[in-house]
């Protein structure tokens, strides 16, 4: 098991040098020795039992088999891939696609640029199928992966009995196998955050799930929440040929961690493209009437200013919570935050040492990529390896048009903190690229310590945003400054000169293609 392991994680890792990797990999084994029997049950022929197969279960999974380790995946789903790949990310970015080029076709964006098209209209049957079918074709995927792996899949409901037991029940709550397992890792994911008097259907009065697969366009479609998520759908809609309309609480839009230069020239643009919005209003309540919906809100800071909006379909997107519910946590006295978020250290362990979890079920963003990173280092740590993950290098997008992508600090962060730094801005205006392809709209901004010159954050809007960020991602897991950024050799012409052009502005104090 142990010399499997260690083959395994050499092969698996990749420094710059073979003799860092050899340090790795005999670190690896000092530590595992000093673990082995800690981590590794020798009455039982599992090694981890990893509960639920969204992004972080499935490739946390997946990296287990990989590593040697005998493991099993408990899904109480029909199909793999929890939320991202079912209702969420793959669903949402199909119809974000795919309507965009319906919008370009039938507003006159492809007649402004020399091809004319006649007689456009819209299948939203069509335009349906293919959504199901990238999402049939991914989930089906894992399944292939999990067989190709030797990851066990077991169907079911996954509840913790002990510290060592996974059972395992079906829809009528009826234990039907029981897993004896050296570790359990938790990555139940989250779900839908209910709005308080508000009942969902998924037909008029729907959440994110049910916004993905309305049988018809609404006329009139209001979003409650002008976060990621209602802004994404909303765009979605909006192009198809919805009135929409956001409402949200704060008195900006994209959520938490966007910069605000960003989020105000983000509020302009869609804007401009048709769709309304609400700040700092509060919806009251719902209700049906005669067909349609009508929504109550009330202005934040003076609530005697009141309105009734009305509407088609009512898309409630308020965020959402970790699904932490009946998995015995509280009969092992694991508890929750007041969040139901499952508490753990460094190593992902919750109080009970082997019992891990990862994902939307505990601190942080709930990102997909976040948790895929945290179960494969979760898994290398059960293995006896170093644990780390930098969290102010997870990059943030949303996918709408422009996308918007950012990592690190913002400005408000950095000046709200007292650190002294510097700002460099390049635009799409002048990238000849984005000039290219008529996509001026927005900017690149980087942000890097006055005195070190290291890249602090890094906020795109506008072109290919959420592929770029990754560039600025990866310059701050590698500490670069914004001078080492500015002095790589971009190709041209390329959209990601901007990101180069703003270092370069950061570090020098101007561009070279902008004044």
């Amino acid at each position: 098991m142990q010399s499997n392991i260690i083959s395994r994680l050499s092969n698996s890792i990749k420094p710059a040098s073979v003799h860092l990797q050899q340090h790795h990999v005999t670190f690896l084994l000092s530590s595992l020795n000093r673990r082995q029997r800690r981590y590794f049950s020798s009455d039982s022929k599992v090694d981890v039992v990893v509960i639920g197969s969204g992004p972080g279960g499935y490739v946390a999974a997946i990296k287990a088999a990989q590593l040697g380790m005998n493991t099993v995946c408990v899904e109480k789903n029909v199909t793999l891939g929890g939320t991202c790949l079912n209702v969420g990310c793959i669903p949402s970015k199909a119809l974000l696609n795919n309507s965009y080029y319906y919008h370009m076709a039938h507003c006159g964006d492809l007649a402004s640029r020399g091809v004319d098209v006649q007689g456009v209209s819209l299948n939203l049957n069509k335009l349906m199928e293919t959504k199901t079918s990238a999402v049939k074709a991914l989930t089906g995927g894992i399944v292939s992966l999990f067989k190709s792996n030797k990851v066990r899949l077991v169907k079911g409901h996954g509840k913790i009995t002990n510290a060592n037991t996974v059972s395992v029940l079906n829809e009528n709550g009826a234990v039907t196998d029981e897993i004896k397992t050296g570790n359990i890792l938790i990555a139940t994911g989250s779900e839908v955050t209910p709005f308080p008097g508000i009942e969902i259907d998924e037909q008029q009065i729907v959440s994110s799930t049910g916004a993905l697969s309305l049988s018809e366009v609404p006329k009139k479609l209001v979003v409650i929440g002008a976060g990621v998520i209602g802004l994404e759908l909303g765009s979605v809609w909006g192009r198809l040929g919805s009135e929409v309309t956001a409402v949200e609480f704060l008195t900006s839009i994209g959520g938490v961690g966007i910069d605000g230069e960003v989020s105000k020239l983000f509020q302009r643009i869609l804007a401009k493209q048709g769709m309304n919005f609400k700040l700092g209003t509060k919806v009251t309540s719902a209700s049906k009437s005669g067909g349609n919906i009508l929504v109550n809100v009330e202005n934040v800071k003076d609530p005697s200013k009141k309105e009734t909006l009305e509407c088609d379909v009512l898309l409630v997107c308020v965020g959402r919570r970790p699904y932490t519910s009946n998995l015995g946590l509280e009969e092992l006295g694991i508890e929750r935050d007041e969040k139901g978020r499952i508490p753990v250290n460094s190593r992902f362990q919750t109080v009970i040492p082997n019992i891990f979890a990862i994902g939307d079920c505990i601190h942080g963003p709930m990102l997909a990529h976040k948790a895929e990173d945290e179960g494969i280092v979760c898994i290398e740590g059960i293995a006896g390896g170093p644990v780390h993950i930098d969290y102010n290098c997870v990059p943030s997008v949303i996918y709408t048009h422009p996308e918007v992508g950012w990592v690190g600090r913002t400005e408000e962060d950095l000046k709200k903190d007292g650190i002294d730094y510097k700002v460099g801005k390049f635009p799409f205006a002048a990238n000849s690229r984005a000039k290219t392809n008529n996509e001026t709209d927005g900017f690149v901004k980087a942000l890097s310590d006055k005195l070190t010159d290291r890249l602090l954050g890094c906020h795109i809007i506008g072109p290919s945003a959420g592929e770029l960020i990754n560039e600025a991602v990866l310059a701050m897991e590698y500490g670069a400054s914004c001078e080492d950024i500015a002095r790589v050799c971009h190709a041209h012409p390329t959209c990601s000169e901007a990101l180069r052009e703003a270092n370069l502005a950061a570090y020098f104090g101007k561009a070279i293609n902008f004044s």
